[in-house]
């Protein structure tokens, strides 16, 4: 019988945030590809598109016009997701399999900058300091809305991960419930925290920082890394290591310093693969609901679906949806591939 090797045989890893498994099978990405492949978009954008209906002073779908904005811009989302409305409902408890009940929200739109042509990695800090601000200032006002208990700040970047527009920005979807995802992590960082005292993804911070196997970038207040459980072949999650829950509590330098790590990992990502690197991404903070949240700590997760080029992307397919998440490369060999990635990014050296 063989001995265990976490870099070469088929094994499981433990997501303690989300009480799940995923399946890593390392042997397998040296297999060939004869899958599909992505078109990448290799046309230059222009600083200011007049079909946009994001950019300054254009029209939106709904007949409004886009003020000359010059930093973050947010509006109401003319096709929102969740509406304001308060609804009359009268839940059947005795319904086993056609539960439904309704669920109220407000949606926002989040254009990061002016500029049509540019992304996050190619922003000054100072630029994406604002857009923090901006997340700030969005998080309290949505917060404060006596049935908002949920703030879920998140960007959609790239055609593949259905991004209907380049121009750059992010959303803001504020609800009455904790979505599924939330929940689950509500779950887990409480009964984390009850059984030790302490908070897990401090408690799980320390530990990659010992071993700085999975280490993607560090600052004074920040850290970005694989984490051990990723699914997405090069998944990040940015943690603070000072001990709060949620983006409203920022220090000015937190605040700095989480600018400039969110400028370094996304350089890396486009670095990667020469390429505007698509991802998922959004903050996962405490809830709104008045109540103290000592479990949660303060992180942000990266979920980029791209494998092997800029035209290879993982599926979730199979087995994944079957059985449970897969991946091929360890995260260990992702993280070491996004670290030794530059922080100037690629376009800046042409």
């Amino acid at each position: 019988m063989k001995n265990f090797d976490i870099n070469e045989d088929p094994h499981r890893r433990y997501n303690p945030l989300i009480n799940e498994w995923v399946l890593v099978s390392p042997h397998r990405s040296k297999r060939p590809w004869q899958g599909q492949n992505e078109t990448v978009t290799s046309d230059a954008l222009p600083e200011y598109d007049p079909t946009c209906y994001l950019c300054p002073g254009n029209v939106r779908a709904n007949g409004e016009v886009n003020p000359a904005y010059e930093n973050a811009f947010v509006f109401e989302n003319d096709f929102a997701a969740l509406k304001q409305e308060e609804i009359a409902f009268e839940e059947n408890k005795n319904e086993t399999f056609f539960k439904a009940q309704p669920e109220r929200g407000i949606s926002r739109v989040v254009c990061f900058s002016p500029k049509h042509n540019l992304t996050l990695p190619e922003m000054p800090v100072v630029a994406i300091e604002n857009i923090i601000q901006t997340w700030q200032k969005e998080y309290t006002d949505l917060g404060t809305v006596d049935y908002i208990n949920h703030v879920q700040i998140f960007e959609n970047k790239g055609s593949v991960m259905g991004c209907s527009n380049p121009h750059p920005h992010g959303q803001i979807w504020a609800q009455s419930s904790l979505p599924t995802e939330v929940e689950k992590t509500q779950n887990n960082l409480k009964a984390y925290y009850d059984k030790h005292q302490s908070n897990l993804l401090q408690d799980y911070l320390k530990e990659e920082l010992k071993l700085n196997e999975r280490i993607v970038s560090e600052n004074d207040h920040f850290v970005a890394l694989v984490p051990f459980w990723a699914i997405w072949p090069y998944e990040t999650i940015i943690i603070s290591k000072r001990h709060f829950g949620k983006i409203t509590d920022f220090t000015e330098a937190e605040t700095t310093a989480f600018a400039t790590i969110l400028k370094q990992l996304t350089t890396k990502y486009d670095n990667l693969f020469e390429t505007s690197f698509p991802y998922s991404s959004g903050i996962h903070q405490s809830p709104t609901d008045g109540e103290s949240h000592p479990e949660w700590q303060f992180h942000m997760h990266f979920y980029p679906p791209l494998l092997r080029s800029a035209t290879v992307k993982k599926f979730m397919v199979g087995y994944e949806m079957m059985g449970e998440s897969q991946r091929d490369i360890t995260p260990e060999k992702s993280a070491t591939v996004l670290k030794e990635q530059s922080d100037v990014h690629y376009k800046s050296k042409i």
